[in-house]
Order: C-alpha cells, then sequence, then structure tokens
C-alpha cells in the first residue's frame, strides 16, 4: 500500500495539466494512466489527418504557452510535441499500465482506497501485480473519450462487413473502391467520411440531427468575440457568415439548429462541424447524404427510415464516446458524476465534488476547458490543505 496526498486516475491532457498545477504548489501526488504512453487518445487512436479544432490560444494547457511561431492551427505531431515538452518541463511520471479496478472512501479516516491492477514486463514475458493506494483526494481524468460507443442497431450483429468505431480509424486507405458508411456528423465523421472519399472509397454519410457548419476561422473570430459580445449577438454574426460561405444546405440533406452554435456548445455540449472540405464533396455528389436514421441491417444492406435502403462493404461508428468512471468508481461516483458518468453539478461548478473526489475534462470543452479544470482543481485542494 502506498499513501499520498493526490491520485490522479488518467494520464491524457487532464491528468497531465493537474499533474503540473499540483507541482506548482509542492503538492504529492500520482498518476495512473492505463495505457502504456500519455495522452494515448492522440498517440494511438487518433485518424492520421486529425488536427485541433480551435485556435492555439484555446488549446494551451496551465501554465505553458505555445511559441509564438507555431501555426494558429495545430497539427496532431505538433500537439504531441508540445505535450512532450510539457511533460519534460514539469518532470511528470505517470505510472503507465495501471488500470484502476476500485476506489472506495473511507468515511472514518477520510481518505480513498484505490486498487488497481499492474502490468509488469519481465524479460519477454508479463505479469500483473495488485497494488493499493491511499490518497486524500481522487482526481478522475480519463476524459470523455474513455470508450468508443456503437449504438445497438437492430441485426448489426448480421453485417457481413467490416464494423469499426472512429477511435480505431486511421486513414481510409484499405477502403478503396469500398463502399463505406460513416455513422455521425459530428467533426470526426465528417472529417472521416472527406479522408474517405480522397482514399477513393464511394463514402455516404448518415446525418440525421441538425447541425451547425462553420469554418475553423470563423469559429476563432466568434470565440474572440465571446469576450466582448453576448451569446446571441455573437451567434447571429457566426450564422450570417457561415450563410454566406456555404450556401443554403438544405438541398444536400444538412439542417441547421434553430439555436446558435455557441449557445448549443454551451447549453448541450454540441459542437458545430467545422468544415475541412467535406462540404464541397457533398456538394459535388462525391459523399452521399443519407438524411435519416438507420432502422435495421439485413446482412451488408442496411434499411434506413425514409424507406431507402443500399449495400455497404463497411460502417465506420463515429457515434462518440461514454466516460468508464463509474466502473471503477462504483457507488462512490455520485459524489461528482450522474448514471452517465458525466458531471453532475452545472457548468462552472462541475469538477468539484463531494470527500476530496474531483473531475476534469468532461466539460464538453475540449483543452480550453481542460486548462479550466486543472487550475480550479489544483487551487481547491491547495486551500483545503493550508
Amino acid at each position: 500500500m502506498e499513501q499520498t496526498t493526490v491520485v490522479i486516475v488518467g494520464g491524457g491532457p487532464s491528468g497531465l495539466a493537474i499533474s503540473a498545477c499540483l507541482k506548482q504548489n509542492s503538492i504529492s501526488h500520482i498518476v495512473l494512466e492505463k495505457e502504456d504512453c500519455n495522452v494515448s487518445l492522440w498517440r494511438k487512436h487518433a485518424y492520421d489527418r486529425v488536427n485541433l479544432h480551435l485556435a492555439k490560444e484555446f488549446c494551451e494547457l496551465p501554465l505553458m504557452s505555445y511559441p509564438p511561431s507555431c501555426p494558429t492551427f495545430l497539427s496532431k505531431s505538433y500537439f504531441l510535441e508540445y505535450v512532450d515538452r510539457y511533460v519534460e518541463r514539469f518532470e511528470i511520471s505517470p505510472r503507465y499500465c495501471r488500470t484502476v479496478e476500485s476506489a472506495m472512501y473511507d468515511e472514518g479516516e477520510k481518505m480513498w482506497k484505490l486498487e488497481a491492477k499492474a502490468r509488469v514486463k519481465e524479460g519477454d514475458m508479463e505479469r500483473v501485480v495488485d497494488e493499493v493506494y491511499r490518497a486524500k483526494y481522487v482526481v478522475i481524468a480519463t476524459g470523455e473519450n474513455s470508450e468508443g460507443y456503437i449504438p445497438n442497431v437492430v441485426g448489426l450483429d448480421t453485417f457481413g462487413g467490416q464494423i469499426l468505431h472512429s477511435k480505431h480509424y486511421k486513414n481510409g486507405s484499405i477502403f478503396a473502391f469500398k463502399e463505406v458508411l460513416v455513422v455521425g456528423c459530428g467533426n470526426s465523421g465528417m472529417e472521416i467520411a472527406y479522408d474517405l472519399q480522397i482514399s477513393g472509397a464511394k463514402t455516404s454519410v448518415l446525418i440525421r440531427n441538425p447541425v451547425h457548419v462553420v469554418s475553423k476561422e470563423l469559429i476563432h473570430q466568434g470565440m474572440r468575440m465571446l469576450k466582448y459580445l453576448p451569446v446571441n449577438i455573437v451567434d447571429s454574426v457566426i450564422t450570417f457568415l457561415a450563410n454566406i460561405k456555404f450556401g443554403d444546405l438544405s438541398q444536400f440533406g444538412i439542417r441547421r439548429p434553430n439555436k446558435g452554435p455557441f449557445y448549443l456548445k454551451e447549453a448541450a455540449g454540441r459542437s458545430p462541424i467545422l468544415d475541412v472540405g467535406t462540404i464541397a464533396k457533398i456538394k459535388d455528389g462525391a459523399i452521399k447524404v443519407i438524411p435519416s436514421h438507420i432502422m435495421r441491417i439485413e446482412n451488408n444492406k442496411v434499411i434506413f427510415g425514409n424507406n431507402t435502403e443500399k449495400e455497404f462493404d463497411a460502417i465506420v461508428f463515429a457515434t462518440g464516446y461514454k466516460s468508464v468512471a463509474n466502473k471503477w468508481l462504483k457507488d462512490n461516483y455520485k459524489y461528482v458524476l450522474n448514471e452517465d458518468g458525466m458531471p453532475k453539478n452545472a457548468f462552472p461548478k462541475h469538477w468539484k465534488g463531494e470527500h476530496g473526489l474531483y473531475c476534469a475534462g468532461l466539460a464538453r470543452r475540449g483543452l480550453f476547458g481542460v486548462k479550466f479544470d486543472a487550475e480550479a482543481i489544483a487551487d481547491d485542494i491547495n486551500r483545503n490543505l493550508h
């Protein structure tokens, strides 16, 4: 059994950011990460062409800015270089290959007890070791994107082609000349649809719900405007400019929501589509939009709710992720999370729970939200200790 002041579960951007902030206050802590590297979603599970969607000023981790010379919108490789420099600068040493199995709070001792499985390599062999940690505070930093979510589609088990979640998509090279359906019209789904098409796949994308389509430049402009103007005015301006840039997309099966893009992001965590070239492909017919939902699947045939059907060779589900923190927290999740593994408290107090339990990176605000959470949690722990 090992005792420390804080245990951070997760070595992604949130876990690293909190570690850096705690180090600034000389607070002892341990970072437990189930993978064999930090920011594993970016290093191991992000598709090749992914870039940061927001400008660099909204994607910084605490205490370290990007160099002035770096581009406004960062590539995956540039972001990983930044993370590597961040870890080196603050001497962050996560304990890798640690899977937390349970976390229980002892009311009498006012301490948390965490049990973890550690995968230890000895030569060519690997064995599993039980580890126990005790801490006054626990931070859930496993992120929104812990486990890929695939909906329970009727007949999915009969599909004869390839099925994969966007978490496991790398590029479209293996799908050339194949009929591929992308389910999900968030940023990942739309970027993957574009990547598939330029790789030679015959691509269709399912767009069931209304979505805003903007450019990175418009979002950058809008976020700067929000510093001085109310959200309804910013939404009106950005929606107007987006309509000029992209035109009426309803004729292509893409409907715009009634509420503005920044309002929806703030109220429901729904991000607008930051176009990377997908819309032009849709307009010229290279990418087909199916404005409906899947009723059922029969072998390789997909039947949609608008009474159409089509055969596909592969389906890529860009249908989001779900938090898995509730599994290891068991009943203790109620101290800070709801039944879906997301914060039960409304922003901006979403990060703080009871009995020294915190959560970070679950506010659907990207890296900008990670920085806010890390600073707030570290400051709160520092105040409580002093």
